[in-house]
């Protein structure tokens, strides 16, 4: 996929503040290095850097444009275009953030695995995924990707939920860490905009859909999933709309 920081930034709060609730839960006291997967434009990366600013702080990231955003932003960091799949860095890592990232990938009992072996002894993986694919924003646009009328040019994008529940995670994790925190935020936020939970997931869950699409398709198809959101987030008497949406934690600590 091609990402457009400019647009993934019309809702910097929001997106930040899951980052943040992470944050608060990391425990360590001077880590070595510290690994930001998915970095995006390193906003997050660069408050990883300010807590320990005496750690070696890398981010890495798959989206070169991204990452562009990131090195002339951050020039005093260290920026890695690589996958998360293949991360394997030299440095056995004291901390691994990852924030909104994970979830774009698929078998979590293997990528999980193997991030908690990149750790040296003490280290803690920390993690956050949104949790809103049986949302209304989502399953409205994998039902209308799967009807009749897209099915063959958009069917092969819906895919699973890559995020599972919290059991899933802590009878993965437990037997292979020995501090485990697990839990679940639901966020009530309110957006402002004419259709701002389309604006929301143009830049997210959306855009993969779109960017398969010929030109004169885009728009046709965006017509119809934006008239199911108003359906589902109708504007408030302010003109705000509410958008809850539910995210899931997890911070794992090897033993020492």
């Amino acid at each position: 996929m091609t990402w457009n920081p400019d647009h993934y930034h019309l809702y910097t709060d929001h997106r930040l503040r899951p980052a943040l609730d992470l944050l608060a839960q990391v425990d360590l006291t001077l880590p070595m290095a510290i690994y930001d997967l998915g970095c995006g434009t390193g906003n997050v990366t660069a408050l990883l850097s300010q807590r320990w600013n005496s750690a070696i702080v890398v981010g890495l990231d798959s989206s070169e444009e991204m990452l562009e955003v990131a090195k002339k932003e951050h020039p005093a960091l260290e920026w890695v275009h690589g996958s998360i799949e293949d991360f394997n860095p030299a440095s056995k890592a004291s901390l691994i953030f990852s924030n909104a990232a994970l979830h774009w990938l698929d078998d979590h009992e293997t990528l999980f695995g193997n991030l908690i072996k990149q750790l040296r002894e003490g280290g803690i993986l920390a993690v956050q995924m949104p949790n809103n694919f049986t949302a209304p924003s989502h399953q409205n646009l994998y039902d209308l990707a799967q009807s009749d009328k897209w099915i063959d040019k958009l069917g092969h994008l819906v895919r699973p939920a890559p995020v599972h529940n919290c059991e899933f995670y802590y009878d993965l994790l437990s037997p292979i860490t020995e501090r485990l925190n697990i839990w679940e935020t639901t966020y009530y936020q309110v957006l402002n905009g004419k259709n701002a939970v389309l604006e929301w997931t143009r830049s997210t869950a959306l855009m993969p859909f779109l960017q398969a699409l010929d030109d004169k398709d885009v728009q046709e198809f965006e017509d119809e999933y934006a008239s199911l959101l108003l359906q589902d987030y109708p504007l408030r008497e302010d003109g705000s709309t509410l958008y809850p949406f539910s995210r899931l934690f997890i911070v794992a600590q090897v033993a020492d």
